[in-house]
């Protein structure tokens, strides 16, 4: 194997780029509600606002703190890409997956915000999806490429919460 075979292995082989797996779902649900398809949540606005805005702030704050601790790493947010450096501290003493929890959390507020009930079901696969079809591919791929260090920073976080 040469050294361009090495770059074209070294990922973790993820299904799919995970905001597709969140995005398909999500603007499909919206879609056909537009369609007038869907089924409402049924929530007064008031109430829809008090969830809905709090999840998107949470996801949108999620996901910046961890790509700026990926930048400050010098790593690559990608999980298609190779990754040279372990990403430990700042979000990630809170979970080991802040930016697929915060995609997770915007997808919800955007559902809830949308009264949009067939988006929110939409999520549960998305999810599924995310944690069969990426998580489980990198922290293997992390185990692989970081060993030790990678595995007890697994034994001491959330994958989650």
């Amino acid at each position: 194997m040469n050294a361009h075979d090495d770059k074209r292995t070294d990922h973790p082989g993820v299904i799919a780029p995970p905001p597709l797996i969140y995005g398909v779902p999500l603007i499909a649900g919206l879609s056909i509600d537009a369609f007038g398809a869907g089924f409402a949540l049924g929530f007064p606005l008031w109430l829809r606002l008090a969830f809905g805005l709090p999840a998107l702030v949470a996801g949108l704050t999620l996901i910046v703190l961890a790509l700026l601790r990926f930048r400050r790493a010098g790593t690559n947010p990608e999980p298609w890409k190779p990754s040279t450096a372990l990403v430990l501290d700042g979000v990630y003493r809170l979970t080991r997956n802040p930016m697929y929890l915060g995609m997770a959390l915007v997808y919800a507020g955007i559902a809830v915000l949308s009264d949009s009930a067939l988006t929110l079901v939409l999520l549960v696969p998305a999810v599924l999806t995310i944690h069969h079809g990426v998580i489980l591919r990198e922290e293997h791929y992390l185990s692989r490429t970081f060993g030790d260090d990678y595995r007890s920073f697994m034994r001491g976080s959330r994958r989650w919460l």
